[in-house]
């Protein structure tokens, strides 16, 4: 049968359209060709290289992926304009399928033939790190660093760490460490699904507080010390000479950021009382950013800080073998939302010039109490700036009776030497000595100055609410004062405050601990939320930073579980 002609063209010109279309669903022009030689090869266990020849007048290439040996829809996963790409954030052991296309303005070719790869199992390089960083770099988390030695971040530089980063101390190099130096800046920004650990080398089963050195800040900040005055555990040699954070001048300095990161089994005695402690803030500013920092298991104090103005927020100090916060030398930051816990005596790695201490606390405050202090050693707790630190929403759980008795220490909170500051919103549980301790002439004059003031805590569980006895050099009247800032000597057992508290932690998880509040726990009310009645002074210090609380603790019984996700409990 004869077609008309007018039918027979339409036919043609349908013909010819279908003949320059393919399954890419792109415009293609009849001179441009695909890119031939495509492979891919694998480059770790999450991610690929894709190459491939170039196609002549190309000035671009798309590079769509699919998942699976068949089947699955191809995706577009990048462009590029050389010959090759690398395609990242794979899943490890698994098949993909890659197709390319020339691009030429808005000209596109089809796709190539399929190049096909399987993904091995993900093995993290380790990178060691044995010379001082002296310019920027970057610890990325597709690898594992080793500190080995002692490891300065020099004046001028930052080190970023990703986040999901680990970062190991060097077993073998017994204190390796990572200090960031005055001037020097530290970005490790971390989330809660991937926190940047510091821990030891050791596999799981194995680890012990002092397995390495920690991390130590210096910056620019204030202190009441003299000229030189140096990083306690530094200067045992060429490979660790001293650190000297003195003659600091100004409080606002920079450091950097610690937020979500863990420091696991960290502090090491570098000599007999020279130990490095797992995260020290020396002369540190409040420029830098601390909060989401958990310390688990490090041998000496957990936090400590020698001066400065550095702020810190949502803090977790795990069965330090020390004291969990530790304050001296003219601090004057603030803190808000910490929390420390201890059930056990810690166990060093052995053949250390020092173990667990004879006399550890929750917080231990001091003005100065060293050779140098600036009011000389006459009267050195009265160095002046005064350390008139803020510490708001606190829970400070010490061991049970049994778990680790010593000689002094075991004080939930020790104020001591010329030492002021806000002290509100807090719990006091569990220490077999006593609850608070007050010492000193100049601590006194402290508060009779209106800069030290304990406000709203509760305490129970605690063999007596303050310490008394020859050398302590309590007041009556001061213990009298204190009772009087509606300081609760409370009646509920440590662990029925909260939602959950392991009773046996040698086998506890993460889920195992629920610092929120119990329905009716006394702790869910009687904070001081208005802090217009306290001093001027302090509520000047306290101002633009710590905010006034209705409840008492480190969390807000309507609020997130600010801990979950991030956070890590373990023995070894």
């Amino acid at each position: 049968m004869k077609r008309p002609l007018h039918i027979l063209a339409g036919i043609a010109l349908l013909t010819g359209l279908l003949a320059g279309c393919d399954d890419s669903d792109s415009p293609s022009g009849p001179d441009l060709q695909p890119p031939g030689g495509v492979a891919v090869s694998a480059l770790s266990g999450t991610s690929v290289r894709v190459t491939f020849s170039p196609a002549s007048g190309a000035s671009a290439y798309i590079v769509q992926r699919a998942e699976g040996e068949t089947g699955g829809s191809f995706t577009t996963v990048g462009e590029t304009d050389e010959n090759s790409f690398e395609d990242t954030g794979l899943t490890p052991l698994s098949v993909y399928r890659y197709r390319v296309a020339s691009r030429s303005g808005s000209t596109q070719s089809g796709f190539s033939g399929e190049a096909r790869v399987e993904l091995p199992e993900l093995v993290t390089p380790t990178r060691t790190i044995t010379a001082d960083i002296t310019s920027d770099r970057t610890f990325v988390a597709d690898s594992i660093y080793k500190l080995s030695g002692f490891i300065k971040v020099a004046n001028g530089a930052t080190l970023t760490i990703e986040p999901g980063t680990k970062i190991v101390g060097d077993f073998n190099i017994p204190g390796s460490s990572l200090f960031i130096l005055r001037g020097a800046r530290i970005i490790a920004d971390g989330t809660s699904e991937a926190p940047i650990v510091f821990t030891s080398e050791r596999p799981l089963g194995q680890r012990q507080p002092g397995d390495w050195g920690g991390v130590i800040m210096v910056g620019n900040g204030i202190t009441n010390r003299g000229s030189p005055t140096y990083i306690e555990g530094t200067g045992t040699g060429s490979a660790n000479p001293l650190v000297d954070y003195s003659q600091g001048t100004d409080n606002d300095d920079d450091s950097g950021i610690l937020r979500y990161v863990r420091i696991e089994f960290a502090g090491f005695p570098t000599a007999p009382n020279e130990e490095l402690n797992s995260l020290t803030m020396a002369a540190v500013g409040r420029g830098t950013t601390i909060e989401y920092v958990q310390i688990l298991l490090g041998l000496d104090d957990s936090f400590e800080w020698f001066g400065g103005a550095v702020d810190g927020r949502y803090l977790i100090s795990y069965e330090s073998a020390d004291d969990h916060f530790d304050m001296s030398e003219g601090y004057v930051g603030r803190v808000q939302h910490a929390i420390a816990f201890q059930s056990i005596r810690p166990e060093p790695r052995p053949n250390l010039a020092g173990g667990a201490a004879s006399d550890p606390q929750g917080l231990e405050n001091d003005g100065c109490w060293a050779e140098n202090c600036l009011a000389g050693d006459s009267n050195r707790s009265a160095s002046s700036p005064y350390t008139v630190p803020v510490f708001a929403n606190f829970t400070l759980i010490g061991p049970p009776p049994g778990a680790w008795e010593t000689p002094s220490g075991n004080i939930g909170m020790m104020l001591r030497r010329g030492t002021g500051g806000l002290y509100v919103n807090g719990v006091v549980a569990r220490y077999t000595r006593a609850g608070i301790s007050f010492r000193g002439e100049q601590t006194m004059e402290r508060m009779e100055n209106d800069l030290l003031a304990v406000r709203n805590i509760y305490l129970t569980d605690n063999a007596v609410t303050f310490q008394t006895g020859s050398g302590t050099g309590e007041s009556a009247q001061f213990a009298m004062n204190l009772a009087a800032n509606a300081l609760e000597e409370g009646s509920v057992a440590t662990a029925d405050l909260f939602a959950n508290l392991p009773l046996n932690t040698s086998t506890a998880s993460a889920a195992d601990f629920d610092w929120m509040p119990a329905a009716g726990s006394p702790i869910r009310t009687g904070g001081l939320a208005d802090f217009s009645g306290l001093p001027q002074p302090l509520r000047d210090a306290a101002a633009g930073f710590v905010t006034p609380t209705s409840y008492r603790g480190a969390v807000d019984p309507n609020g997130p579980r600010w801990w979950e996700g991030w956070t890590y409990y373990a023995r070894f």
